[in-house]
C-alpha cells in the first residue's frame, strides 16, 4: 500500500519509518532542500552548522529514545550531568544549580530543590511544594483540567508568590513554548513537571553529537529507503486535489526550475506539515467541515534562534543553561556540548530569543545588538575591560510559525490523527498526543498516524475478508 506524506520533519519521517516497518511504501515529499522541518540545519560557507532551534533531548522522551534505539544510533546522544543551571541576573556572571542526586523519583527532584539556596528561600520552597505536590498526586486528569488557566493564574491559585514565578517559571515557560507564564497554558508546565519529577532521569538532557539533519533525520531516511520507501526534497505541495466525494485524489507538486507540476497519487495521504501551512493548503470543500475549522484556533509561535562565534572561550559549562533574561530563553555553548561543534579555544553560543513576537519582523542587526547587551550580564568578565570578547560571525534564524502557541483553551482545537476524510490523515506535534509541541510530540504523532493507518487496514481486511499484511501496531512508548 502506497502512502504519500507531505512534510519531511520529525512527524513525517517518523510516520514513514513506522509505515515501512509494517510493509507499507511511503513517499515523503518535502518542500525545501533540507530535511527536518522545525529541526532543520544548514552549513555555511565555512562548514559550520546553524540550526532552526536549540534542540535538546530529555530522559522523559520515551518515543524519541526508542526511535534512536531502533535506528541503532543511541551513541549519538551525548547525555549531560543531571542538573538544571540558571543564570543569576542579580549577580551577573554567576549560576545557581539544581543538582539531581542518584535517588529514585521524585526524591531526587525534591533533594535538588531543597539543596538549592541561591534561588529559593525555605519559604519559597514550601510555596513551591504546596503548588506542585497536589498536581502530582491528582494525576493527568487534573492536569488536563488546568488548560483553562495561564500558568501565572494557576500559581496564584496555589498561593505561590511572584518571586518563585520570576525566578524559575519564566525561564521554564520560555524553554517549553517560547512564551511567558502569563500567556502559556498551565497544562504545559504541569505536564512537563509531572514527567520530569516522576521519572528519575526525566529532566536529564542530551545533545546530539552533530546537526539534527545529518545525525537524526538522515538515518530515518536511510531506514525508509532501504525498505522501499522514498523521500524527495524540493517537492513543494501546490494543491491537495479531491475526488467528487471529497476524498483525496492526489498531491499536486509544484514544478521547480521551469519543470512541470507533478501529480503524486497513492492509496492514502498524510499531511505532516505545520498547522499554519496545513490551514493554507486546506481544500475549499473541507473548510466547511467542523473538524478542519477547529484548526483556526491553532497558530505557530514565532521563534528566533541565534548563533554567535567568539574569539575565545566564554564558559566551560557542558550543559543547557537557563538565562533568566527578559529577551533570551535557554542557551548552550555548543563548542562544549556537541562533539561535531567542539572547539577548545573558542565558544559558539546558540541562544533562543523568546518571546519573539515583538522581534520577529525586526532586522538581524537589531536582534544581534539586543542579544549582545544581554550577554554583558551573562558574561560580564568577557565584555568589559580593555579586551572584550570579539564576535567573529553570527547567524540569525527566524521561524515566524514554529510549534503551536499553547495558550489556555488550545487543547480543544487540537485534532486527532484520523480525519473525517477516508484516505487522509494528519501528523504533527499540534495533533492530539500527550507531549504537546515538542520533538517527542512530533515523533509520537507520526507513530500514532502509522498506527491509525494500520488499524484501518486491519479493519477493512476483516470486513472484506481479504488477506492483508501481518502488521504490528505502533504504540506510545510511554505506555507500552
Amino acid at each position: 500500500m502506497r502512502v504519500a506524506i507531505a512534510g519531511a520533519g520529525l512527524a513525517g519521517l517518523s510516520c514513514a519509518k513506522y509505515l515501512t516497518d509494517n510493509g507499507y511504501t511511503p513517499i515523503v515529499l518535502e518542500s525545501r532542500d533540507v530535511l527536518g522541518g522545525l529541526v532543520a540545519a544548514w552549513k555555511d560557507e565555512d562548514g559550520d552548522w546553524y540550526e532552526t532551534g536549540l534542540h535538546v533531548f530529555f530522559g522523559a522522551y520515551p518515543n524519541m529514545l526508542q526511535l534512536f534505539k531502533e535506528l541503532g544510533i543511541e551513541d549519538r546522544l551525548q547525555w549531560k550531568q543531571h542538573t538544571m543551571i540558571f543564570n543569576q541576573p542579580e549577580k551577573p556572571g554567576t549560576y545557581s544549580r539544581f543538582d539531581f542526586p542518584n535517588l529514585p523519583a521524585p526524591f531526587n527532584g525534591i533533594a535538588a530543590i531543597l539543596r538549592n539556596n541561591d534561588m529559593l528561600s525555605w519559604g519559597e520552597k514550601i510555596e513551591l511544594a504546596k503548588g506542585l505536590v497536589p498536581a502530582m498526586l491528582r494525576g493527568q486528569k487534573y492536569v488536563d483540567s488546568t488548560d483553562r488557566f495561564t500558568f501565572s493564574e494557576w500559581l496564584k491559585q496555589q498561593g505561590v508568590g511572584d518571586d518563585v514565578e520570576q525566578g524559575i517559571f519564566i525561564a521554564a515557560a520560555k524553554s517549553l513554548n517560547f512564551i511567558d507564564p502569563d500567556e502559556i497554558s498551565a497544562l504545559v508546565l504541569l505536564t512537563a513537571l509531572n514527567k520530569f519529577l516522576q521519572q528519575k532521569n526525566g529532566s536529564q538532557v542530551a545533545f546530539l553529537d552533530g546537526s539534527p539533519t545529518e545525525r537524526l533525520c538522515q538515518p530515518m531516511v536511510d531506514h525508509i529507503t532501504a525498505r522501499g520507501g522514498e523521500v524527495k526534497t524540493n517537492a513543494p505541495l501546490k494543491e491537495i486535489l479531491l475526488n467528487e466525494d471529497g476524498s483525496v485524489k492526489g498531491f499536486l507538486i509544484r514544478g521547480l526550475d521551469g519543470k512541470s507540476d507533478e501529480l503524486v497519487t497513492a492509496d492514502l495521504y498524510v499531511s505532516a506539515m505545520p498547522v499554519d501551512v496545513m490551514k493554507v493548503m486546506l481544500p475549499q470543500k473541507w473548510k466547511q467541515n467542523e473538524f478542519f475549522q477547529k484548526l483556526d484556533g491553532l497558530e505557530g509561535v514565532p521563534v528566533i534562534n541565534i548563533h554567535l562565534w567568539f574569539d575565545r572561550k566564554l564558559t566551560d559549562i557542558d550543559n543547557l543553561l537557563f538565562s533568566r533574561s527578559k529577551l533570551l530563553s535557554v542557551y548552550a555553548d555548543m563548542s562544549n556540548t556537541c562533539k561535531e561543534y567542539a572547539n577548545p579555544d573558542r565558544s559558539m553560543l546558540e541562544l533562543v530569543f523568546a518571546p519573539a513576537k515583538d522581534w520577529i519582523n525586526k532586522s538581524e542587526e537589531e536582534i544581534l545588538k539586543a542579544t549582545l547587551v544581554e550577554l554583558e550580564t551573562l558574561f560580564p568578565q568577557h565584555f568589559g575591560g580593555e579586551n572584550p570578547a570579539k564576535l567573529l560571525k553570527h547567524h540569525v534564524v527566524k521561524t515566524p510559525h514554529s510549534v503551536y502557541t499553547a495558550t489556555p483553551g488550545c487543547q480543544k482545537y487540537r485534532p486527532t490523527q484520523v480525519t473525517p476524510i477516508s484516505n487522509f490523515y494528519l501528523a504533527g506535534s499540534y495533533t492530539m498526543q500527550p507531549f504537546l509541541g515538542s520533538m517527542e510530540g512530533a515523533v509520537l504523532s507520526g507513530k500514532l498516524t502509522a498506527q491509525a493507518i494500520n488499524a484501518q487496514a486491519h479493519l477493512e481486511a476483516k470486513t472484506s475478508s481479504k488477506p492483508t499484511q501481518t502488521l504490528q501496531p505502533a504504540t506510545n512508548a510511554a505506555t507500552a
